[in-house]
């Protein structure tokens, strides 16, 4: 099994728990935590006496309360440059998309494993993109005061992944909130959380210790039913629907953004001319024009996937296409995590530039597609 000291996995009773242990990034995930997860979810899955996974993260160091705040996209960047030199100079390296093949595996593993193992996230601070992957697919999503979740991957010339094109339609069930919270990557309260299903249960921050004790306790031996199940409802609390923004703006969200197209929710938008609305504008102007249309056709493609598997094959594809060189990822990782000027020069610079072809392009079949399969032996 490969070991890091960012990603610490430990056992009590019958529960198995992942401690996410890298505070000075904010728990962003690397590849060694990646490969590691992952080392552990395969051993996990065949112990028949494991009752129970609980996903959380180390509070010590941090500034403010994260669980997860992404992937290691600036390493990724940098893999990219390196890559790219190495190339020329006609040396070999590991391609920069192997995070993402990896990185998509574990989240297909926790996907899978729900059947038999229910798993529980604590998502006590910032969930942000790699962090909503190795969460969200888990049965149980369990938000506190201190939440806040967001997808902002179009900010970064990206899109959101993880099997995000799976599980926004399905667990959003709207197609216009799922176009709004993917193209916006606005930042969902607890009460948004709750409101819409991404969380399935509000536990206050300070009484997570204690629910952590009772999942143990209850997992200590075999028990009838979901054990789990019905420790979470004796913990979780009703949130008001008042304080949820997207109930407060639903009317104007399903009118504006069930378009079919990118164009059509620009228009949308243009139209109705309220605050919020121009709010939106503001906020969709600076994301990538690219991302947002390839975003916009992912969320259509993967309402037609039958597995997860079939979403994350079409997000590796996605993925591979975004990172070549000279596109958006590049300028937007610079632009936010590099320079931080927070000015990117988008290609092209706007949406009515990006054409069809240049969409469909990211779509295409690759050599050697992703697949959740075991391609190389775990380094002991």
């Amino acid at each position: 099994m490969r070991f890091t000291t960012k990603l610490i996995p430990s056992r009590t009773h019958n529960m198995g728990i992942l401690l996410l242990n890298n505070p000075k990034a904010l728990h962003a995930l690397t590849r060694d935590m990646v490969d590691c997860m992952d080392d552990v979810l395969r051993e996990w899955k065949n112990d028949p006496t494991l009752r129970a996974i609980l996903i959380k993260s180390s509070s010590e160091e941090t500034k403010r309360a994260v669980f997860c705040a992404g992937g290691d996209v600036k390493s990724v960047y940098m893999q990219c440059l390196d890559h790219h030199k190495q190339q020329t100079k006609g040396r070999e390296k590991s391609p920069p998309e192997d995070f993402f093949r990896h990185e998509y595996k574990v989240n297909h593993g926790l996907a899978t494993c729900i059947d038999t193992i229910p798993i529980v996230s604590l998502w006590d601070g910032l969930v942000m993109g790699g962090g909503v992957g190795i969460s969200i697919h888990g049965k149980y999503r369990v938000a506190t005061e201190k939440t806040i979740f967001s997808m902002p991957e179009c900010r970064i010339g990206f899109f959101p992944d993880v099997g995000s094109m799976w599980w926004m339609t399905r667990i959003l069930k709207r197609r216009a909130v799922a176009n709004y919270l993917a193209l916006t990557g606005q930042q969902m309260t607890p009460a948004d959380l709750t409101y819409t299903g991404v969380a399935t249960h509000y536990i206050p921050s300070d009484r997570l210790e204690d629910l952590e004790y009772a999942l143990a306790e209850a997992t200590k031996s075999k028990n009838e039913g979901d054990v789990v199940a019905s420790i979470l409802m004796s913990f979780h609390e009703l949130i008001p629907t008042d304080q949820c923004n997207l109930a407060i703006n639903k009317q104007i969200i399903e009118s504006t953004f069930n378009g079919e197209t990118l164009d059509e929710i620009f228009t949308n938008l243009k139209r109705a001319n309220t605050e919020f609305t121009r709010s939106t504008l503001e906020i969709l102007e600076k994301m990538s024009p690219t991302s947002m249309k390839v975003t916009m056709e992912g969320l259509k493609r993967g309402t037609g996937c039958n597995t997860i598997e079939e979403g994350l094959q079409m997000e590796y594809r996605m993925a591979r296409a975004c990172i070549r060189p000279g596109m958006d990822f590049h300028e937007g990782i610079r632009s936010l995590l590099v320079d931080k000027d927070h000015s990117p020069n988008w290609n092209p610079t706007t949406i009515e530039e990006v054409t069809d072809d240049m969409v469909q392009e990211f779509f295409a079949p690759i050599d050697n597609e992703w697949t959740h399969i075991q391609t190389e032996p775990a380094k002991l």
